[in-house]
């Protein structure tokens, strides 16, 4: 199964695609992960990635699409994945969707984390770290928003909606029950 998982931070994606990773046996690629692990590798798509990092700048998508490129023609993402943080845009849908063309193959879905601007405010400060305000987390879901929008409507009837309120076995449950599992 290939899926991609959206929500905004403190949806809970990280802790459901752990779970959905060992229920479904895919790997869960995160796009954070690859950040660090190609920059703690020293691999020339990490030296580049950190160049744009300590610049204090995003690293642009063709970069990540490589890493992600790369990250797919791992053998154990060969029965399918989950992704997390890519695509964020629909230009980065569109890189996916080449990617995959070249095998011969397509998404299965993808599953949008639905949560109230409350409890993702609520969830986030509970971390306790110094950078989140609630002035802070009401502007990055904003951004957030304006970039899912137009991708939540770019996937249409792939989408699949879950309500990520509640416990996190209970979000499972939902997350399963709309795969068909």
């Amino acid at each position: 199964m290939r899926l991609v998982l959206l929500g905004p931070a403190g949806a809970g994606k990280g802790t459901q695609a752990e779970i959905l990773s060992e229920k479904l046996n895919i790997p869960h690629i995160s796009t954070g992960d690859l950040f660090r692990a190609n920059i703690s590798e020293g691999t020339p798509l990490g030296v580049e990635a950190k160049e744009y990092i300590d610049a204090g700048k995003l690293v642009p998508t063709d970069v990540t699409a490589r890493m992600v490129e790369s990250r797919l023609e791992e053998p154990d993402a060969d029965e399918g994945f989950l992704l997390d943080g890519f695509p964020r845009t629909v230009e980065q849908a569109e890189i996916l969707e080449d990617l995959l063309a070249k095998k011969n193959l397509r998404l299965d879905h993808v599953i949008n984390f639905e949560v109230s601007e409350e409890e993702v405010i609520e969830r986030m400060k509970a971390r306790g770290r110094s950078d989140d305000t609630e002035d802070v987390i009401r502007t990055r879901l904003q951004v957030y928003r304006d970039e899912v929008i137009p991708l939540i409507k770019h996937y249409g009837d792939d989408v699949i909606n879950v309500q990520a309120e509640g416990e996190i076995d209970e979000i499972n449950q939902r997350t399963m029950s709309a795969l068909g599992k």
